[in-house]
Order: structure tokens, then sequence, then C-alpha cells
């Protein structure tokens, strides 16, 4: 089936009904200004990123009654310019409104996708389904992209093993302190669901960025269970570590003082 494509929302020419985010998290709010043109009063606004915080920089573009977030499980290698691998078929798309309400808007929307081939649930805590997501981001994140290994390094490692589950298991604190509603209270859950389906030489976004030579989204993930373990009371000294570690990975690339 071809697919009809345009790399500037100016060449659209229409107003669309749904604009769905899926940039790198950095990218987020230059990539809804650009959309701007095909943004109308009754365009829904929807962000299946990775990470915490994308609600609210849409909310503050457009408005956040005109914004739902969800989450999806489908992972993809990028093999090329408009050339992606797949990663697992039949892995489902979860989206909602930010308060809960099960609207018509959002079960159209499940419906369209569904109709689609896209398994998709319509769920009435889109924010605990959100930070569900985070925990499996964590757990393999940040490790990856610090030691380069694929996900068949990663899960032969105890000793990654432990370092994953710390990261998991100060997430799912910072969660419950803030009162959220998840559905994984288990850090191996996490660990376990997190590789689920996928080849041994599957890689993490963030060590895909990082060989890429781009910036990854650890502020995102492993730094929003840091800012809300900061705002909680909640120690966050695993996360907070390889939040260092990736910024000093990418900073590497620069031209910092004394580089050799």
């Amino acid at each position: 089936m071809k697919v009809s494509a345009c790399t500037s929302a100016t060449q659209v020419g229409i107003v669309a009904d749904l604009v769905i985010v899926l940039v790198k998290s950095y990218h987020t709010r230059d990539a809804i200004r650009a959309a701007a043109p095909i943004i109308g009063p009754q365009t829904v606004v929807m962000s299946l990123q990775n990470g915490l915080g994308h609600e609210d920089i849409l909310s503050e573009e457009v408005g956040r009654d005109r914004v739902m977030a969800g989450k999806t499980y489908v992972g993809g290698v990028l093999l090329g310019p408009g050339h992606v691998r797949s990663g697992v078929v039949g892995k489902e798309t979860i989206i909602g409104e930010l308060d809960g309400r099960l609207t018509e808007r959002a079960q159209r929307i499940s419906e369209t996708f569904n109709r689609a081939g896209i398994l998709t649930l319509l769920s009435d805590n889109i924010l605990g389904t959100m930070w569900d997501k985070l925990f499996i981001n964590v757990a393999g994140g940040g490790i990856t992209a610090v030691t380069g290994l694929t996900y068949g390094g990663l899960y032969s490692l105890p000793v990654l093993e432990e370092c994953a589950l710390a990261a998991i298991s100060e997430g799912i604190a910072v969660a419950q302190a803030a009162g959220v509603k998840i559905s994984i209270a288990d850090p191996r859950r996490a660990w376990t669901m997190a590789s689920a389906g996928l080849p041994p030489e599957f890689k993490t976004s963030m060590l895909q960025s990082l060989q890429s030579g781009n910036l990854t989204e650890v502020d995102y993930i492993h730094g929003s269970v840091v800012r809300w373990g900061a705002k909680l009371n909640v120690p966050t000294p695993v996360n907070a570590t390889l939040v260092a570690l990736v910024k000093g990975l990418e900073y590497a690339r620069s031209d910092y003082p004394g580089k050799a």
C-alpha cells in the first residue's frame, strides 16, 4: 500500500482531525508549532511519545482540553530514511483522555486505529499507563546507552539486571508517592515486559540515538523519575546516575575543554 507523506505541514493542504506527536521528546514544542497549519479548532493532538512531560508542553501550545495521551508498545529500528523495521507485531497501543473520561472522540480514535490493524485499547487511567510504560523504558534505556549493549547483552549479565531493577524500583516508589494508579508494582514484571517478543539484537531508542550522533530522551525518561522524586522527597540515586552518565556520553561528542 502506498502511503502519502510530506516533510512539512504546509504541504498537507487540509486541517487534520487528529495530529499524532511521535517526535523525539526534545523536539515536541518545535514540532507542534510547525504543525500549526493543519491544526484547527476541533483538531485533537495526541502524544504517543516515550517518557513524561510532553502532554504539558502540548497543553501549553494548544490547550489542555484538546490534548490526549497514549503509549505504544510497538517497537522498531530505523534502518535509514523512510525505512523502518517493525519490532513486534501485535503489541498494543493504549490511549486516553488526560482526565480519565471515556469520551466519544477517544472511542472514535480507538476504533479507527483498530480498523487500521493497530491494536488499540482505551484507558480511563492514561496517566497510570504512562508511568507503566516509563518503567519499561527505565529498565533498559540508560543502561544500554551507557554500555552499548543490545538486549541480548543486557539480559545475559546479572549485575545489569540488578541495576535495572533498582532503577525501576525508584520509579515505582515515585509513582506511588505521587498517588498515581499504576498496574506495574513489581520491578521484575517491568524488566520482563521490556524484552518480551524482542530479538537479542534489539537496540533501545536511547542507544540508537547515541550511535547516530543525536541527543537522547534521557531527560524525559530517567530524568522524569529524578524530577518527580525531588518534588516528593523520594531518593532516586540510580536514575540520577544514569542521567549523568548518558549526558556525559552526549557531551563527549562536543568540543569540551581539554578534548584531545
